[in-house]
């Protein structure tokens, strides 16, 4: 087993990362008599819930669960209502602990409702995908959906666990494995070359879900994206490069329809995007733009835009991203691979001619 701690102080939490981690007790910060309330959906629940329960028990906790919808449409104010109905309705208290067992929509909301619940809840994060477990269940960000922009509602809340079992990637999708990819990729661009270099010789070992590959990997993510979290809890500086392709990408999945394209098929068409940019700001070459396109589709991710979407749909999503700040779009860029910036008030010609350069031609 890996561990991996987020350093924040007298918030300092670990991450640990194994194979059949889930079905130990040991693993689980609880005691006897100790609440929890499991939340998670159907999918992931016919295949973990029941041993999460039973390891829980086994520590003497007394567990509940709540199902919400499965799925990034379901990410709403709609669901995190299910969930505080079922705290209350059971008449947990500030005492209890919420686990969000399941991928980045489960962390998400069930990370809200911890943050919200009587004014904050303990919440452990147990991830079952490859993007929660390299991105979403690190750093405490939670947040539902809403229908003019993605991740609008939400607080910076962290857990004071993370739980990671990569067996759960076997009954993942294969779709479901790539999406996640994106943001694995998407680490080795912003701030780590050498970590670039590894992913170009073991993506196909990590698309054959490897176990030691794999944990190697997941781990060096979130030791990546611990440090980067330690320095910036809030996003106020650099932890804003985490998001690469996002600002996109978040276009993408708003003018789509949420759930259409997975999340991180649109980080990786946006990561695309932005590579474009760079080059064309004078940045990037021409040779580090293909190395990224080769990599990303040996993931098995898009590197284009959708058929659907014309450029000049981005733009009114883009200006309504959170990221912006007083009526100026913010882009994170690529001075080279493993070097990622902030850009302020890029041109809106450069843009939309970058997004024009990755648009689906017949």
């Amino acid at each position: 087993m890996l561990c991996v701690n987020v350093e924040l102080q007298e918030r300092r939490y670990p991450i640990l990362i194994g194979s059949g981690l889930l079905q130990n007790e040991q693993n689980y910060p609880v005691k006897q008599g100790d609440r929890v309330m499991i939340v998670t959906n159907p999918t992931v629940a016919q295949f973990y819930l029941e041993s999460v329960m039973t390891a829980l028990q086994k520590r003497g906790a007394v567990t509940e669960y709540v199902l919400i919808p499965d799925g990034e449409k379901y990410k709403t104010l709609e669901s995190l209502n299910l969930i505080f109905t079922a705290l209350l309705k059971a008449n947990h208290g500030r005492d209890t602990t919420i686990i969000a067992l399941g991928g980045g929509v489960i962390g998400d909301v069930a990370g809200f409702a911890a943050a919200s619940y009587q004014r904050g809840v303990r919440l452990i994060q147990i991830p079952t995908t490859l993007l929660s477990q390299v991105d979403s269940s690190v750093g405490g960000k939670t947040a539902v959906n809403h229908e003019l922009g993605k991740n609008m509602i939400g607080a910076f809340y962290q857990p004071s666990m993370v739980l990671i079992d990569t067996l759960t990637l076997n009954t993942l999708p294969k779709r479901e494995v790539n999406a996640g990819l994106a943001e694995v990729i998407k680490y080795g661009a912003i701030l780590d070359n050498e970590f670039f270099v590894w992913l170009e010789k073991h993506v196909d070992d990590l698309v054959a879900l490897k176990q030691d590959i794999l944990q190697h990997c997941v781990a060096r993510c979130c030791r990546i994206k611990a440090d980067v979290v330690a320095r910036d809890e809030t996003e106020k500086g650099d932890r804003a490069l985490l998001n690469l392709g996002h600002t996109f990408g978040h276009a993408i999945e708003t003018h789509l329809g949420y759930g259409n394209w997975l999340h991180g098929e649109a980080v990786s068409t946006g990561m695309m995007v932005a590579a474009v940019l760079s080059e064309e700001l004078g940045h990037l070459s021409l040779a580090d733009v293909s190395r990224l396109e080769k990599l990303l589709a040996r993931a098995n991710l898009p590197t284009v835009s959708p058929d659907t979407m014309q450029p000049e749909d981005y733009l009114p999503h883009m200006m309504r991203d959170k990221k912006v700040l007083a009526g100026k779009l913010r882009l994170v860029l690529l001075k080279s691979l493993g070097q990622a910036y902030v850009a302020t008030n890029t041109d809106h010609t450069l843009v939309l001619n970058a997004i024009r350069r990755c648009t689906q031609t017949d």
